[in-house]
């Protein structure tokens, strides 16, 4: 994205000059003493047999800058969970796995669940026990967090996304990435046909509201790559489901500053896996994310003060069919001026079935407002059980002493 254009409240920090990757390595070396850098890995077993992990494992060999590697594996046996530990052990860094299913980190989760509750297993859950971990170890001063499904991996694209954290020059304590999603066609329609449409159809009918503003800022909402500090990473908490991204953004708006969020501009183009719609079946693929994200969007709305009725959600609904067709006609005309293919059938099909996705999330809403809790900050988990990061660190430290 070769714009230097400011939207929205937060910084925007833009790749105007893709040839500098070296010179913010220098200066990352420079400020490794004083901000160590720890790096989250969520991963199924699954991603190990694909193609885009072992270019990521390449590309991470050349990562000088990074102290640690702590990668969340879930869905794996404990034949899966040595094959693991052997495909990264040709990394330089410091690495550890932490083996979700495996019977040590199950107890702590069991132990989590007796004082507090049971959550979704996935993603987030997988994503939050690794920044414990990390805090636990209390040897980093930067958490930093990206997917390994990522085809068009680079080292630039961690460079950059650690920059804004770890810089002594820039000082935020909060940055996500966003990108292009482009092949022989745009990608990325949970973004695209769902999350911004559905931001300003709120904004219309419920006005000029900080969150949304805030939310409306992000350029790739759902990008799975953010960096934050350790401090920051204490005070937080998140969902288990798919509205991770989203609860994370509105997690970091209630306990950060504006002043203090940034978005940086990763690379020229991301590639990794695609969903299917699956528009008949809320349960799986896209229909299910966008089900889980605006479940996490209500919730975070409804704690600002906003009162849902099934009247509301039915506007909702139009509202937002109207903002998403506006954008389908702005995306075949950009797709036509860059010689795209586009279906625009297809696309009005993702919209239809995000607009039923509205309808589910809200019904879903109205009948449990709350839903499961979102998995409490650390600081709380520290609080209520003293023992549980030594327990944590010793699991860990057992686990990844099998041969």
């Amino acid at each position: 994205m070769t714009d230097f254009f400011q939207n929205g409240v937060i910084a925007t920090l833009h790749r105007l000059n893709p040839n500098n990757e070296e010179m913010l390595i220098k200066k990352l070396l420079k400020s490794k003493k004083r901000r160590p850098i720890a790096l989250v890995l969520p991963a199924l077993f699954s991603e190990f047999t694909g193609k885009a992990l072992p270019r990521i494992v390449e590309e991470l060999k050349k990562v000088n800058y990074i102290d640690q590697i702590v990668l969340s594996l879930g869905k794996a046996n404990k034949e899966q969970f040595l094959y693991a530990k052997k495909f990264l052990s040709c990394l330089p860094q410091e690495t550890v796995i932490l083996w979700n299913d495996g019977p040590r980190l199950q107890a702590l989760y069991q132990e989590l669940e007796e004082e507090f509750f049971s959550w979704e297993s996935g993603k987030g859950l997988a994503t939050w026990m690794a920044y414990g971990y990390v805090l636990a170890c209390n040897k980093c001063h930067v958490i930093v967090c990206h997917d390994c499904d990522i085809l068009t991996y680079k080292r630039e694209m961690l460079t950059r996304l650690c920059f804004p954290i770890a810089s002594t020059q820039l000082n935020y304590e909060f940055c996500k990435g966003y990108y292009a999603r482009i092949t022989d066609r745009m990608h990325g329609r949970v973004t695209r046909l769902f999350v911004t449409p559905l931001i300003r159809a709120l904004i219309k009918i419920l006005g000029h509201t900080p969150f949304l503003v805030y939310l409306d800022s992000f350029r790739y909402p759902l990008a799975g790559e953010f960096a934050m500090t350790t401090e920051l990473a204490w005070r937080i908490r998140i969902p288990s489901d798919w509205g991770l991204e989203v609860g994370v953004l509105s997690e970091v708006y209630r306990t950060s500053t504006l002043r203090n969020i940034c978005q940086v501009d990763l690379a020229e183009n991301y590639e990794h896996k695609h969903q299917e719609l699956s528009p008949e079946d809320a349960s799986r693929g896209l229909l299910k994310m966008a089900v889980d994200i605006a479940k996490t969007l209500f919730r975070t709305l409804a704690s600002e003060g906003v009162v849902f009725s099934d009247g509301f959600f039915k506007t909702l609904k139009a509202t937002y069919v109207r903002e998403a067709q506006d954008a389908l006609r702005k995306y075949q005309n950009d797709s036509i001026i860059n010689s795209l293919f586009f279906d625009r059938h297809a696309e009005a099909r993702a919209i239809e079935a995000f607009a039923n996705g509205i309808i589910i999330a809200g019904e879903q809403i109205l009948e449990d407002p709350l839903g499961i809790p979102l998995i409490p900050s650390w600081s709380r988990v520290v609080s209520a059980l003293p023992e549980f990061f030594d327990k944590l660190q010793e699991v860990v430290e057992e686990d990844n002493k099998m041969k």
